[in-house]
């Protein structure tokens, strides 16, 4: 079936995720985070739903969050970070907020499949998140077949997306242990108001 294999798919870029993700990466990564008097999310779309996902987290960890865009979020500062997701890097609101951000002397942490990306070159911090590659930019049959290259099973940017969203909860795991936090204590914080 043609599922199994498009989970198959999306199971085989998780791990290739993780085993080409930096540890230098993810020690400056949580230390940004936990540094930072706030944490800014941004994300367009299906990116957009990832961040806000990421800043539930970051929440039940006592981290002071704020997704871009909502009524509540106050000004960034130059202690500040923001934290932006675009599998291309090139999203137009992404760019020009964090052009903002950078203005403003925050951190930028780029979470984006194209590390030279115009997001990529004005971050502090890239993290590589394999996704779609120019394999499906090409539109010839046959020189795709010759090259055994085969068009993705999984549409549009969800193996961005899909391993984005399990990267970031994985870093939930391991700012968890670097912060002495339990699931205990993210329950304490969890929304009783539902």
């Amino acid at each position: 079936m043609i599922l199994n294999d498009a989970i198959e798919e999306i199971v085989e870029n998780i791990m290739a995720v993780s085993a080409e993700t930096k540890k230098q990466s993810i020690i400056e990564m949580m230390e940004i985070l936990t540094s930072s008097k706030n944490v800014f999310l941004l994300g367009q779309g299906r990116s957009g739903l990832v961040a806000r996902a990421f800043a539930m987290r970051l929440m039940h960890l006592g981290i002071s969050v704020y997704v871009v865009g909502e009524t509540i979020t106050p000004a960034i500062d130059d202690d500040d970070c923001l934290l932006a997701i675009s599998g291309s890097g090139e999203t137009s609101y992404i760019i020009s907020t964090a052009k903002i951000a950078k203005k403003r002397g925050s951190k930028i942490v780029a979470v984006t499949s194209y590390d030279d990306s115009t997001l990529g070159k004005m971050a502090d911090l890239v993290i590589h998140i394999k996704g779609r590659t120019k394999v499906d930019s090409e539109k010839n049959y046959i020189k795709r077949q010759m090259n055994g290259k085969h068009l993705s099973l999984s549409p549009l940017g969800t193996l961005f997306e899909v391993s984005t969203l399990i990267f970031l909860d994985a870093l939930i795991a391991q700012l968890m242990n670097k912060l002495g936090k339990t699931e205990d204590d993210l329950k304490k914080r969890h929304t009783v108001l539902e």
